[in-house]
């Protein structure tokens, strides 16, 4: 299954766009996607999880941004729907996250939550 530029589903910020197509470069492979899971696990319940990936599986959504595509399995979607992934570079260091409008609760470090 696949969606338009700026799925209702799922958001990828331009800065997230950029830094995913900078990593796939780096890999040597620009077509790489980024894959966003949810498993079980950390202190609040569910964890986030990103990687690369080169396959769509036929329960996997995908969208894109400026160019650069994002890929989400059926079960995670279930927990992420409406969200924002955004790349962020502070005082703390960069990394990716996820304004989660579904999440009832979340741990400091920003990696899990709870619903």
């Amino acid at each position: 299954m696949s969606t338009e530029e700026q799925s209702p589903f799922i958001t990828l910020s331009p800065s997230a766009a950029k830094r995913v197509a900078w990593l796939a470069e780096q890999e040597g492979n620009p077509g790489l996607m980024l894959r966003i899971t949810v498993s079980g696990g950390g202190c609040s319940g569910f964890q986030y999880g990103f990687s690369f990936d080169s396959t769509v599986n036929d329960d996997d959504l995908t969208f894109a941004t400026d160019g650069t595509s994002a890929v989400i399995d059926q079960m995670s979607l279930d927990l992420l729907n409406g969200s924002e992934i955004d790349f962020v570079e502070d005082l703390m260091g960069s990394s990716f996250r996820i304004t989660n409008p579904n999440a009832t609760a979340s741990c400091g470090c920003g990696t899990s939550f709870a619903i």
